[in-house]
């Protein structure tokens, strides 16, 4: 993969080991040239493409752009009978079977996906009765059907299951809800990492701070998605962690202990044992969604700030789902992604996509009718053309008007 995923995918990957990747689908994996051309992205989709598809088309959504026919139809036609998503499947007329890797991730991230843009319920409602189906008695979900509960697969299913409409503290399995996991999946306010989340228990039943999956408990703690909305409250000052009796306060732990860690430079470092500590900017993009949906909205602005002058080169080489990071990170601080440092986030995405026209949101397309109305020019200056063009200028609208019809 070429961009960072979810702890959920690397810790699924080591449990698989060296088979995963022939397991992973019943078709070979396809060489560049035979990607969809609905796909976004050029690098190899078969840990990741629902995943990046479904971030991308999120990040649009969020941008007011109306994503390609296309690759939304390409995203809902990857769906299996019994409602999962793999993460690519080559051929989608060719049945799921046993060998069809599919996951909780891609299945969640599908149906915040299709449920943002609308017009695909009967998808995201068999995908969310197999997410159901497949949750844990201690109320989350792993990464793979049965796998043990984690925090970046439990909070990623809550955002689904918002996304449709359901109320996740109701969904219950064995008595249990996702924030009875969330919780049970939070450190102590004493001690190293205090109100942090950890991906998963250690073997010892220990758990351990980790960043990725901190800033996704807080979202799931909440309640919201991948795409996070400006929360209205002040946030958590570091430092100050209270026990957590319900998922609000757990998430104000959580965002208290991302805060803490942002503070001094305003980035997350990469954890990778034995390696010289380098910045995460995609923990780092997480993180900002994270403490804006929480309300911390200084401390987000301040490392998005960073993004800004850190974030574009990673973004090139990393491909859609980065862009996608970025932009959600700019949607929940209020930010415009058109102007990231110089960068138009939301045209370089696109660029990685199937080619089609920009089309803005019925809103953007009213701003842009006043604007024009506005101007004692625009639209009789519009009309005089009209008339002195006469039939070629109809007939030159009219064609226009079939070639972008689907």
């Amino acid at each position: 993969m070429n961009v960072r995923r979810s702890a959920a995918v690397l810790a699924a990957v080591a449990v698989l080991g060296a088979a995963a990747p022939a397991a992973a689908d019943s078709s070979p994996s396809p060489t560049p040239q035979a990607l969809p051309s609905a796909l976004y992205g050029d690098a190899d989709p078969q840990y990741d493409g629902v995943w990046r598809q479904s971030l991308a088309l999120l990040a649009q959504h969020a941008a007011g752009v109306e994503p390609p026919k296309a690759a939304v139809g390409w995203l809902a036609g990857q769906q299996c009978a019994d409602g999962s998503f793999a993460p690519f499947r080559a051929d989608p007329s060719a049945a799921c079977d046993d060998k069809t890797m599919v996951d909780t991730n891609q299945t969640a991230a599908a149906v915040q996906a299709l449920a943002a843009l609308g017009g695909h319920d009967a998808v995201t409602e068999k995908a969310v009765g197999w997410l159901k189906s497949v949750q844990n008695k201690d109320g989350g979900w792993g990464y793979t059907a049965g796998g043990a509960s984690d925090t970046n697969s439990t909070s990623v299913v809550v955002g689904a299951l918002a996304a449709a409409g359901e109320r996740p503290g109701e969904v219950k399995k064995g008595g249990k809800s996702p924030y009875d996991a969330l919780l049970g999946l939070e450190l102590p306010c004493t001690g190293k990492g205090a109100g942090a989340f950890a991906f998963q228990p250690e073997k010892d039943g220990s758990l351990t701070a980790n960043a990725d999956a901190t800033a996704a408990g807080v979202l799931g703690a909440l309640g919201q998605g991948l795409l996070a909305e400006p929360g209205k409250g002040e946030g958590g000052a570091a430092g100050s962690c209270v026990k957590a009796t319900t998922p609000e306060q757990a998430a104000a732990n959580g965002a208290a202990h991302l805060a803490g860690a942002l503070a001094a430079t305003g980035h997350l470092l990469a954890a990778t044992p034995g390696a010289e500590k380098q910045p995460d900017v995609g923990n780092t993009a997480d993180a900002v969604v994270a403490l804006a949906a929480q309300g911390d909205q200084a401390q987000a602005k301040k490392s998005y700030a960073w993004l800004e002058k850190n974030a574009s080169g990673w973004a090139a080489q990393s491909g859609p789902a980065a862009y996608a990071q970025l932009i959600l990170a700019a949607h929940a601080t209020g930010a415009d992604p058109r102007a990231f440092g110089g960068t138009d986030l939301v045209k370089q995405l696109q660029a990685t996509g199937p080619a089609a026209p920009e089309k803005t949101t019925k809103a953007a397309e009213s701003a842009e009718e006043e604007k024009d109305e506005s101007s004692p020019f625009g639209v009789w200056w519009f009309v005089g053309v009209c008339l002195v063009a006469g039939i070629g200028i109809g007939f030159l609208i009219s064609n226009r008007t079939k070639r972008q019809q689907p």
